[in-house]
């Protein structure tokens, strides 16, 4: 974590990519579509903690169908810049099995965290695994999964707000930031 004097330098200096009402009308976008893709199945809804907390937080009172909630802790950022091994904190404490599975995340980056929870799903048995994400990272390059359902495209940047944090902070942010390069 930085201090505070860092942490609002890094906002300061960081440069706006989504603003807050691209955030809301992206938000009710996505919400839309999972009510014509899965309104019907009485989804399992899974939410990826920590950064995947308000982008769920903001769907899920858009969603006018019944649902089930719980959700997984997988990280491989603890904090830093750069991803490293996965490690799973918390698995669902539901049976997934024969279930329509929603896994709600903040952020598709390289994929394999999204990846990974898909992988466990499946090979728990859940009948259908679909994945929303509120950003979907711009790579120029494949990614060993794609999410069904993304709020917006950011540049390849680090990028924080809006669920997405940036040395632990600012995930509270309404909008999404890129870090000055």
């Amino acid at each position: 974590m930085l201090d505070a004097t860092d942490t609002w330098r890094v906002l300061d200096e960081a440069e706006l990519v989504c603003d807050a009402s691209a955030v809301d009308a992206a938000v009710k976008r996505v919400a839309e579509e999972v009510t014509r893709k899965v309104g019907n199945s009485v989804p399992l809804v899974l939410s990826v903690m920590g950064g995947g907390v308000v982008f769920t937080g903001q769907l899920l009172p858009l969603l006018r169908f019944p649902l089930e909630f719980d959700y997984v802790h997988v990280t491989r950022y603890r904090g830093a810049t750069t991803g490293g091994e996965i490690e799973w904190i918390v698995k669902p404490r539901t049976d997934v099995s024969g279930r329509t599975v929603l896994v709600i995340d903040d952020i598709l980056d390289e994929g394999h965290t999204l990846a990974e929870i898909r992988a466990w799903l499946l090979e728990n048995g859940a009948r259908s695994v679909y994945t929303a994400v509120f950003a979907d990272k711009d790579l120029k390059m494949a990614k060993p999964v794609t999410a069904d359902f993304v709020g917006v495209t950011v540049p390849d940047s680090y990028v924080f707000g809006f669920g997405m944090d940036v040395h632990d902070a600012w995930r509270n942010l309404p909008a999404v930031y890129a870090l000055k390069q």
